[in-house]
């Protein structure tokens, strides 16, 4: 390992890091971290110094750090063949299976899955299928794709005018055209307070259909939604809202297209979150926990209902003219099957439920009462603390503040790793499915501290 010093250079001078303030990290003003190992739950810096993890990465590394199963599986499949393309009808083992171990866990009424590199692209793919199907059904005009605000599918170009984040928008010229947005489904900011949560969900069903009578129904082709909002601060939906949801899509013969990148594969403590949540899509969104980000890969998973007439569309026309390079990478898709088999053999999802439902009851006994905590909320392995300048009037901090970056700050000082949501002061968790309660106890003590720090 070069000192720190050359290295710290090299990273200035060279790295042009994402979600970054880049005039403060070239000028040496924002910190940096280079990561060397990990184990469990825990990841290791160059310079010794060892943190708890308590986001898994980016919500990805669900099996936890350092399982040499899916390492010696990545290692086999480059010795044996570590690259071939999965254009016109190539494949590998690695491949096959995993997308056979894939339909096996994937909702009813799937299909097939198309394989990318990372979310976005992911959903890049959906949006293509959703136009092509529409154009084959001849349905021109229908095209529109309904988000909410506050969604997080991806930073590209249509991904990113999907995701529903000011800062994903700034100065990109985005949303496309082709995007509008709706509702987020996030009680605790409901802009009339004495909504009862019934009620809330009435009104996310109102604004829906008043997007769709000003849009037109036969220009929306469909809607995109995470089961629990994500980066947009960790929001399990109301009860009832996605059933409600639902009910507007089918009566105006609206697609559905489920983003689990984060909540696939176990997060919640079911296998997608549109089982946990009585979903019926019509494509869905994979990556992060589908390799536990040993090795870049993501997935649309296609249902009975689109398949049918991708095929008509083949038939009509030749074959689809899509794909990426990277498609089903053996390398990828090798890491994927590994993974799976580790979620099975190790009960780990099971223990997701367990352990995220205690971190989550800890979290709310230790910091549900403080004067500047407004809710504390989560699902499965997911928790979010949201914080509050005024909690009997619901009044947020100023943004300038940087309230959530300051105790995320002050945790990884203490030895734990959570995100400071980019929209709002909430800090978020979504720990390695391998938690323990002894580690679960050790986040929700350090978190505490934090806030006090901070807060008070």
């Amino acid at each position: 390992m070069l000192r720190n010093d050359q290295l710290d250079q090299w990273d200035r001078e060279n790295f042009f890091h994402p979600s970054t303030h880049l005039g403060q990290f070239a000028r040496g003003e924002a910190p940096n971290r280079v990561i060397k190992g990990g184990q469990g739950c825990h990841i290791e810096d160059r310079d010794g110094n060892r943190f708890l993890d308590a986001f898994a990465g980016l919500y990805c590394v669900n099996v936890g750090y350092g399982r040499q199963e899916i390492a010696e599986a990545i290692a086999a499949q480059a010795r044996e063949l570590a690259y071939y393309h999965a254009y016109v009808g190539h494949g590998t083992e690695a491949s096959i299976t995993l997308s056979k171990m894939i339909m096996d866990r994937a909702p009813k009424g799937m299909s097939k899955v198309y394989f990318g590199m990372s979310g976005s692209d992911a959903n890049e793919t959906n949006v293509k299928l959703i136009w092509y199907y529409n154009n084959i059904l001849g349905r021109p005009e229908k095209k529109k794709i309904i988000s909410r605000w506050r969604g997080y599918h991806g930073s590209g170009l249509m991904t990113g005018s999907l995701t529903g984040l000011e800062l994903f928008h700034k100065k990109f010229d985005l949303p496309l055209a082709q995007v509008v947005h709706t509702e987020a489904p996030y009680y605790f900011r409901r802009a009339n307070l004495d909504q009862t949560e019934a009620q809330f969900v009435a009104h996310c069903v109102a604004e829906l259909e008043a997007l769709i009578a000003r849009e037109g129904a036969d220009t929306i082709a469909a809607f995109i939604g995470e089961p629990v909002l994500g980066t947009g601060g960790i929001v399990p939906p109301p009860e009832g809202y996605w059933a409600a949801i639902q009910e507007v899509l089918r009566k105006h013969d609206i697609l559905l297209v489920a983003d689990e990148v984060v909540t696939g594969f176990g997060r919640l403590g079911t296998m997608f979150g549109s089982d946990h949540y009585g979903m019926t899509p019509d494509l869905i969104t994979i990556a992060k926990g589908l390799t536990s980000a040993y090795a870049p890969l993501s997935g649309s998973i296609v249902s009975d209902r689109m398949w049918k007439v991708l095929e008509q569309g083949t038939d009509e026309n030749g074959p689809i003219g899509h794909g990426w390079t990277y498609s089903a990478h053996p390398i990828g898709a090798a890491a994927g099957v590994a993974n799976l088999k580790l979620l099975d053999d190790l009960n780990l999802i099971a223990n997701n439920r367990d352990v995220g439902g205690y971190l989550n009851r800890g979290m709310a006994e230790a910091l549900g009462a403080h004067a500047h905590v407004g809710e504390v909320r989560g699902e499965g392995m997911l928790c979010a603390v949201e914080f509050v300048k005024d909690r009997e009037n619901r009044i947020f901090f100023d943004a300038a503040d940087k309230v959530g970056p300051q105790i995320s700050a002050a945790l990884a000082a203490a030895g734990v790793i959570a995100r400071a949501m980019p929209q709002g002061d909430i800090l978020g968790f979504a720990p390695p499915f391998c938690l323990t309660k002894s580690e679960a106890d050790e986040v929700i003590h350090k978190t505490t501290k934090a806030v006090q720090s901070v807060l008070g």
